[in-house]
């Protein structure tokens, strides 16, 4: 295998780099980091003649800073990184037989009336977007099924990403900052164990969407009463309801329970435990 990383700058690719490295691979032999912004096709088409990879880890595309409210702004940018640029690479991947995985995003769902909260019934990965209350996601729901044509191409749906650290765009992090916080089950990513399993995904060129989360839902009381067991006994938060949230914000949020067992079951070397294990034990190691 020989890799080529796009979004070297940001959170995702800068841990999948040190995860590669970790695994003893060297910058410039067999892992490469893109220098040009995926949208730009002559200047990707060129990098993607002169290193010849094996495989693409796209992790570039923008989801706004502090938060995706961003994104109801500057809407020509977001389109530009998110749709233009992840089509682009997909498309000039797939001329090329290269194998192309995409970090996307499974916020492009909302509980509705067969995926009822609390019930258990979790979106699989044929179903639909139901959910563009912000651009963000309306433009991650809108291509992802175009990059359903691409037969090189594995789509990984993250939420609500965790980390074993207190990183600005770790989850955990996210929601200690806020002074009030609803309290709803969601799907999320342990970013400890699935970034592993997306490399080994990679290396069976595994194609198609997969819901990139662990198993089960976890609330936002759930996880600071974790931080609170594990890390800070004086911790203290408020909650207030949905509608009071959607008050302060430019743009809805995702809430939803993603069904996992289409990739717990292409991955039984992997160990990827239920949500409420695996948070646990990222703040064990925290």
């Amino acid at each position: 295998m020989s890799i080529l990383i796009f979004g070297k700058n940001g959170w995702i690719g800068g841990k999948l780099i040190a995860l590669l490295q970790e695994q003893g691979r060297v910058i410039g032999k067999d892992l490469f980091l893109a220098e040009n912004r995926m949208q730009n096709r002559e200047a990707v088409a060129a990098e993607l003649e002169k290193i010849k990879p094996t495989h693409v880890l796209n992790a570039a595309g923008v989801t706004g800073r502090p938060n995706v409210d961003w994104c109801e702004d500057n809407k020509a940018e977001t389109v530009r990184a998110n749709v233009i640029g992840t089509l682009n690479l997909s498309d000039l991947c797939d001329e090329r037989g290269i194998h192309c995985t995409v970090f996307a995003t499974g916020c492009i769902f909302e509980y509705d009336e067969v995926h009822k909260l609390g019930s258990g019934v979790g979106f699989t990965e044929e179903d639909e977007a139901n959910f563009d209350k912000s651009w963000y996601s309306k433009t991650k729901g809108m291509v992802e099924q175009m990059l359903k044509v691409y037969e090189h191409t594995l789509v990984l749906r993250v939420r609500m990403p965790v980390s074993d650290d207190l990183s600005p765009r770790n989850f955990i992090t996210k929601i200690m900052k806020y002074d009030n916080i609803v309290n709803v089950p969601n799907s999320m990513t342990v970013l400890h164990e699935l970034l592993p399993a997306s490399l080994v995904m990679a290396e069976k060129r595994l194609t198609g969407i997969y819901n990139f989360c662990n198993p089960g839902v976890i609330s936002h009381n759930e996880m600071l009463d974790l931080y609170i067991k594990h890390i800070d006994p004086t911790y203290t938060y408020t909650n207030f309801s949905l509608e009071d949230q959607d008050k302060i914000l430019k743009a809805g949020r995702s809430n939803n329970e993603l069904e996992c067992s289409k990739l717990v079951d292409a991955l039984p070397e992997c160990t990827i435990n239920e949500i409420h294990v695996a948070c646990d034990l990222v703040f064990q190691r925290m």
